[in-house]
């Protein structure tokens, strides 16, 4: 059985935060089951791009201050890591407020820039992850809650893809991004190169829609808590009330017959598990290829998946999504910004990190016409 902990939390309050993070923990033997004196400990929260707090892009800070002192009291070094989506890991940390947190506990930030080779064990042979994440002793993964709009949703799994180095995440979607089974199999397989001791999520202020930057703040009041990342990620879709055939994840862990990736494999601790009321809002660019023929699929791409367009009265051309690209789908020309759809693999790295949420969603007349019959049924 994969244990995971749950206990409702609905504030970022210090004290209240380290009165149920410690309850949290104590069913999965408090944070000294997983902390030894002496052992360098990364904390790996979600560092996506630099957004305030309460914009619940990023992990909040105050979840990683706590986390940081318990490992602290453990007896732990505490380091405090990640490689951003967009801008340098020192301004994303300060205006996340995770920076400060770094400054008051004496606590080091640790870019990841260096990178070291890693054996994998399925459809990915080798592939580099930071070497700053490979040399800690423990790793604690400290995920946002939130949905996603390639993959559903991101969490646990999904988090761990900012131990990929700088524009090598962007190679390994150009790879992998073109089919939302293959990248699941890649996240998993980038989990199972280094796993992580522990995982606790914030989920306090997710963020549903069109996430993971662009979404909009859900207050929804939970943390949650396990070694097994599968097992948590299959929790927090359930909390969510995302059906699970729209996570990818979730499918191909089972396909890999993973452990933690079947219901009855996981043993609930703490309080019981409640479903979001409503159900998270889900992302506007999820396509409705689900189970499809592949030659319908390539026939139809175009029509059956939105595309990425840019705002005009919001885009500013600063070339960012144009060089976060990984198929160099995007292009500047007389002073308009374009999407080649046949180049376009819909990974939506351009919305996720775009500094002005200046690209919207564009879809086909036959989508549109799909999703309001699926509406209104």
């Amino acid at each position: 059985m994969q244990p995971i902990a749950l206990t409702r939390c609905t504030t970022y309050d210090l004290q209240e935060l380290r009165q149920q993070l410690t309850q949290l923990l104590a069913p999965l033997g408090g944070m000294a089951a997983f902390v030894k004196a002496g052992q360098r400990v990364l904390l790996k929260p979600n560092l996506l791009s630099a957004k305030p707090p309460e914009a619940a892009v990023t992990t909040h800070p105050a979840l990683v201050r706590v986390v940081a002192e318990l490992v602290q009291q453990a007896g732990g070094e505490v380091l405090i890591g990640d490689s951003p989506g967009i801008g340098t890991l020192e301004r994303v940390a300060e205006k996340s407020g995770i920076a400060a947190v770094a400054r008051e506990l004496g606590v080091q930030l640790i870019a990841f820039k260096e990178t070291q080779h890693v054996s994998g064990s399925g459809v990915f042979r080798q592939f580099e992850l930071s070497r700053e994440y490979l040399a800690a002793d423990v790793v604690i993964n400290l995920p946002k809650l939130k949905t996603h709009e390639m993959m559903t949703l991101t969490c646990g799994v999904k988090n761990l893809y900012g131990t990929v180095v700088g524009s090598a995440k962007a190679g390994l979607h150009l790879t992998a991004g073109r089919s939302k089974e293959l990248f699941a199999g890649l996240l998993l397989e980038i989990a199972q190169a280094r796993p992580v001791a522990l995982t606790i999520v914030d989920g306090i202020c997710a963020m549903e829609g069109d996430g993971p930057s662009s979404g909009t703040p859900r207050q929804l009041g939970w943390l949650l808590a396990g070694a097994n990342l599968v097992a948590v990620d299959l929790v927090v879709g359930r909390l969510a009330g995302i059906p699970a055939e729209l996570l990818p994840v979730e499918q191909e862990a089972r396909r890999r017959k993973l452990p933690g990736a079947h219901w009855e494999e996981i043993e609930l601790l703490g309080e019981p598990l409640e479903t979001a009321e409503p159900p998270f809002r889900l992302p506007g660019g999820l396509d409705v290829q689900f189970g499809l023929p592949g030659f319908v699929k390539d026939l139809l791409r175009n029509q059956l998946t939105p595309l990425p367009a840019a705002d005009q009265q919001l885009c500013v051309l600063c070339g960012v999504c144009r060089d976060a690209c990984p198929p160099r789908a995007i292009s500047i020309t007389k002073n308009a910004l374009k999407v080649d759809s046949g180049r376009c693999i819909r990974c939506w790295c351009c919305r996720e990190l775009c500094p002005h949420q200046a690209l919207v969603v564009r879809r086909s007349l036959l989508l549109r016409l799909l999703r309001g019959r699926a509406q209104k049924d």
